[in-house]
């Protein structure tokens, strides 16, 4: 686990140099901060900011140069005491510019604005569309254009949208700020327009400055679009500070919270309980314990369905109801067939490793009703293989006891929120909680895995695959050429199991220090209770 930690703070501190230091130091040398220095000035002191998407693009559009960070930072802080969500271009990465992770990075930090109904601030210093894979970003639903969709929606819902000009803003790019509430503007540094010098000559042969195109004076005092100029990045952070701070309140969810505190049993012991080996037992109920207030924990049915763990707790005050999959041996009792006829009982000691059993998928799905019936947020932690299969799982019934999980799960009403410690595979993703059901946050340990599949059971299935497909074509394979391809296979399989590359995709929001948990998961529920539930849970169709 050090080694993970040490490797996650060695990635964290390459990534949040964007472009690198030379490019750092040209943003100084231009009167400007950087896009996380701009951050750091705009949240409140002894704050801290709840980054988004750090390692979005990670390892992506090699043959570019690279995208650190999707070349934008995005997060949650607190400004003049309000949490907001924060958008801030990175101009050292390709001059802000959009490459298609860009584009879903800043969907996603729309998307949590909208959820949680929160004040927006968008510090905007970028080119535009990356030109060369203009393709991936222009045209589609989920591209370049949704941004002002968004923009328009977030307009009508009544949530605050506030923003600043610090350097270029070009082209279709230019709606963001002038579609905002309020629209600031930087003297020297910040301009605005549809179309750049280069593009105004080419296309009407107009010679015209950048400053006298779309500079702040003229757009403060001859065109009206921005509302005001600023003399540097700092006064303009003020003005946003200030505009947050007149703000009035909105309703809240109501989501109980207590008085915050620590668990009983030490956190740090996390690192030792979670065993190296992801196939080894080990007893999920210790990994919640160190997670929770007091470690005190209220289970629901604990005798019962013990392939899921389901109870309420709390976590840093705010009472959440918890769903995670159990990995330990424990005695049962299963339905067994007694001599091909009726349905009997019959104890057997049982090795949870991550499979969801039908009467387990059962009880967390009434478990989720109930927390709907409370107002309780939901809290998943995946170390999840999938769902049992096999004669006895099939004739018992476990696709209907899946389905009333999932339908559970995806219709839930209370704010949901992922964290994936271990494996996260197939059908087992989805049951959790995965992406596609709209987790408030999902975030990932340094040991998360995800796929459809673990690496060794996908190995040798595409190695079957692959060596059939050989002989077909009348081919020999030796045993050596067998394990050279398996190898190869497993080893490109591996690193896509890795926690970085789904964060690299967005399918994760960040990657963790275990002991962070807490944090994420607070500020959620808290970002979450500014968005009153106006929805009743309904199950649809499913039986229960």
């Amino acid at each position: 686990m050090q080694l993970l930690l040490d490797n996650l703070n060695q990635q964290t501190a390459r990534t949040q140099l964007g472009g690198g230091q030379k490019k750092l130091d040209d943003q100084h040398k231009k009167g400007k901060l950087t896009a996380r220095e701009r951050v750091t000035y705009l949240i409140d002191p002894e704050t801290q900011f709840l980054e988004i998407g750090l390692f979005a693009g990670d390892g992506m559009y090699a043959e570019h140069g690279g995208c650190p960070s999707g070349g934008v930072v995005t997060g949650l802080g607190y400004i003049s005491g309000r949490l907001c969500v924060i958008v801030a271009n990175d101009a050292t990465v390709k001059a802000g510019a959009w490459f298609p992770i860009t584009a879903k990075k800043n969907l996603r930090a729309q998307e949590i604005a909208m959820e949680n109904r929160l004040p927006i601030i968008y510090l905007v210093d970028s080119a535009g569309v990356y030109l060369p894979l203009q393709d991936e970003v222009f045209a589609d639903k989920d591209h370049f254009g949704r941004m002002f969709r968004n923009n328009a929606h977030l307009s009508a819902m009544g949530v605050l949208q506030v923003a600043a000009v610090m350097g270029s803003c070009v082209a279709g790019g230019a709606y963001l700020p002038i579609m905002s509430d309020e629209a600031l503007i930087v003297e020297g540094t910040g301009s605005i327009f549809l179309a750049g010098p280069y593009l105004v000559k080419s296309s009407i042969g107009e010679e015209v400055s950048a400053e006298t195109l779309g500079g702040a004076a003229m757009h403060t005092e001859i065109s009206g679009v921005i509302d005001n100029k600023f003399p540097d990045d700092q006064r303009c952070l003020d003005a946003i500070k200030r505009i947050l701070d007149k703000t009035g309140s909105q309703p809240l969810a109501g989501f109980s919270r207590a008085t915050p505190a620590l668990p009983a049993l030490d956190p740090a012991e996390i690192y030792t309980l979670l065993p190296q080996d992801r196939v080894k037992p080990y007893d999920m109920q210790t990994i919640i314990d160190r997670l929770i207030d007091n470690s005190d924990f209220d289970p629901y049915k604990p005798d019962y369905g013990q392939s899921l763990i389901c109870g309420y707790a709390r976590i840093d005050g705010w009472a959440v109801g918890i769903v995670a999959n159990q990995r330990k041996v424990v005695k049962a009792k299963v339905r067994a067939a007694l001599g091909g006829s009726a349905p009997g009982v019959a104890a057997t000691e049982m090795q949870m490793g991550g499979v969801i059993y039908g009467d387990a998928a059962d009880k967390a799905a009434r478990f989720i009703m109930n927390c709907n019936q409370k107002k309780i947020p939901l809290v998943f932690i995946q170390d999840v293989t999938g769902f049992m299969v096999g004669s006895r799982a099939e004739q018992g019934g476990i696709i209907k006891d899946g389905a009333k999980l999932v339908s559970a799960m995806a219709n839930s009403v209370v704010p949901k929120f992922t964290i994936v410690v271990g494996n996260s595979y197939g059908a087992g993703n989805y049951a959790l909680c995965g992406r596609a059901y709209d987790p408030r946050l999902m975030i990932a340990w340094p040991t998360a895995q995800m796929a459809v599949m673990s690496g060794a059971s996908a190995a040798k299935t595409l190695l079957q695959i692959q060596v059939a497909s050989l002989k077909a074509k009348g081919e020999t394979i030796t045993p050596e050429d067998e394990q050279a391809l398996l190898q190869k296979i497993t080893d490109q399989y591996n690193a896509q199991l890795s926690p970085y590359y789904a964060a690299a995709r967005l399918w994760v929001d960040a990657v963790i220090d275990p002991l962070d948990t807490r944090r994420y998961i607070s500020t959620g529920i808290e970002a979450a209770n500014h968005a009153p539930i106006t929805k009743a849970f309904n199950v649809g169709n499913i039986q229960t």
